[in-house]
């Protein structure tokens, strides 16, 4: 397998990874006991390892929200829980689902390519990813490969932020084509509307993302490569 070969087979199971804890019933009852119902603990808790910022920061570092939705939520989130603490606690909920569902794996060897990757990324730009990349991780094997995978999902979603803008394509217009059915619940009402030009742009965003990630997944062995598709492929289907 080259890079871009891993890369393309990773990256769409590792984004479902990755987000499986932000809404899980788990997540959510650990948000109500610091005040926060699961829209804020979302916010707050992934938008957190930014530190306690102004609302623009976060809206630029999510992209897809419209500014007035971010400023809402990051605010009222922020009265009740400072965003250091929220992303911790976080990242706590993201490895409790990991160890809920991969305790009968051996993921050592995804979890030395996933950060091996980690390593090798330049975080210039990527802003969520690099807060992430930045947080601890846990000891155990289980826990730890769910929060490299929360890790590598954000280290996409900061490249390929990078690369709608630079494809022509704003932040709006971007999630309407990828995400059509959420533009009201991201701030987007009415949705803004795509073009075929549009939807060219973004195909050439997909690619231009899949290449910035490239260089980090390069520094990857055979057997490391081997590992990082096998340890996604496992935990995709002890989440399900």
């Amino acid at each position: 397998m080259t890079p871009l070969d891993i890369v393309k087979q990773t990256s769409g199971p590792m984004g479902l990874l990755g987000q499986a804890f932000y809404f899980h019933s788990d997540t959510l009852a650990k948000g109500k006991e610091l005040g926060l119902d699961g829209f804020r603990f979302y916010v707050i808790g992934r938008g957190g390892v930014l530190g306690d910022v102004e609302a623009p920061v976060v809206t630029s570092a999510f992209a897809y929200f419209h500014p007035a939705v971010i400023d809402k939520i990051w605010t009222s989130a922020k009265a009740k829980v400072g965003p250091r603490e929220a992303a911790s606690v976080y990242g706590m909920c993201c490895a409790e689902l990991g160890r809920a569902h991969f305790g009968d794996l051996d993921l050592a060897a995804f979890i030395d390519a996933a950060e091996a990757i980690v390593a090798a990324a330049d975080p210039a730009g990527l802003s969520l990813f690099a807060g992430w990349s930045a947080e601890p991780l846990v000891a155990d094997e289980a826990g730890r490969a769910m929060q490299l995978a929360a890790v590598l999902r954000e280290l996409r979603g900061s490249a390929h932020i990078i690369a709608i803008r630079a494809a022509g394509l704003s932040a709006a217009i971007a999630h309407a084509i990828k995400r059509p059915d959420d533009t009201g619940t991201f701030g987007w009402d009415p949705a803004p509307e795509a073009s075929d030009e549009h939807r060219a742009q973004h195909l050439s965003a997909e690619d231009l993302t899949d290449q910035l990630l490239v260089p980090s997944y390069a520094t990857l062995s055979t057997s490391q490569g081997e590992a990082l598709v096998a340890g996604t492929e496992s935990m995709t289907a002890a989440m399900n």
